[in-house]
């Protein structure tokens, strides 16, 4: 592949939010890890932030403390019943952070939507009815490039790829940023790389170190200079249903994910 360059995405002049959305069809890089810590960390900084959870996993949802058999509407009934967004979004225990659950019903969303007008822009219409309440807008995609993926990328202003810290970490980068390229010709063509971040990493490994300088060699100023480190602690919070940052905020990946935020605020002209 190419080595990747281009601009920094800039949040909108219109007091619309920033949209993200943290991709890449593997699994187990740290998608939802990042989407959880990044909604919750912008919060806490001061931002006013809606999670969306298109992952029929749920994982973003529960690791905010949300108890997906008790909820009533999610984006399942937004993007498939033409829910109004506003009556599925869910507060979180953390002030100005709120989330718009998954549950199971989503994982037959893919070929249900195969069927629907307008299938790729689904999301992207119903967050228009809250394009001036949020700062920015997360959204946590499944590990595959379908229609889900697709929803999300058609909504967003840029994507955040995590990228685990593996042999074979850039592969299957080519469809993904071809997928970027398509979404762009066809749906969104505001849609930009925003940045690529490095998950589970271990200075230890000279195979970390690796993966580090491949991805910074094709990624340029797009990967961010905080990498995510392998944490004992980052895979427990979730059990508890919190966020790294109230969980243990001193821990390695607290200290990692609270950097990450502040770098991304700031690549965002967002500095404290």
């Amino acid at each position: 592949m190419a080595a990747y360059h281009a601009g920094i995405v800039t949040r909108a002049s219109d007091g619309a939010p920033l949209i993200v959305a943290i991709a890449n069809q593997k699994g187990g890089v740290g998608k939802s890890t990042t989407s959880i810590n990044l909604a919750a960390g912008l919060a806490l900084q001061g931002e006013r932030v809606l999670m969306i959870d298109l992952d029929p996993q749920g994982n973003a949802s529960s690791g905010v403390g949300i108890d997906r058999g008790s909820i009533e509407l999610s984006v399942y009934d937004v993007l498939l019943k033409s829910a109004d967004i506003q009556d599925a979004i869910e507060p979180t225990s953390i002030r100005d952070l709120f989330v718009v659950p998954a549950t199971i019903d989503l994982a037959g969303a893919e070929i249900e939507l195969v069927s629907v007008f307008s299938r790729e822009q689904r999301l992207r219409t119903a967050l228009e009815s809250v394009s001036k309440e949020f700062d920015f807008v997360i959204i946590d995609c499944p590990p595959s490039l379908g229609l889900l993926t697709v929803n999300a990328m058609a909504a967003a202003d840029e994507l955040l790829i995590p990228i685990q810290c593996e042999y074979y970490a850039l592969e299957g980068l080519s469809q993904l940023l071809a997928n970027v390229e398509m979404v762009r010709s066809n749906l969104n063509r505001d849609l930009e790389l925003g940045g690529v971040v490095l998950t589970m990493y271990d200075g230890r490994t000279n195979l970390a170190k690796d993966v580090k300088d491949q991805v910074k060699e094709f990624f340029g100023d797009k990967a961010y200079r905080t990498v995510i480190p392998r944490s004992v602690r980052l895979s427990e919070a979730p059990s508890y249903g919190e966020p790294i940052e109230t969980f243990d905020p001193m821990s390695r990946g607290g200290i990692a994910y609270r950097q990450l935020t502040r770098e991304f605020r700031s690549r965002h002209g967002r500095e404290d």
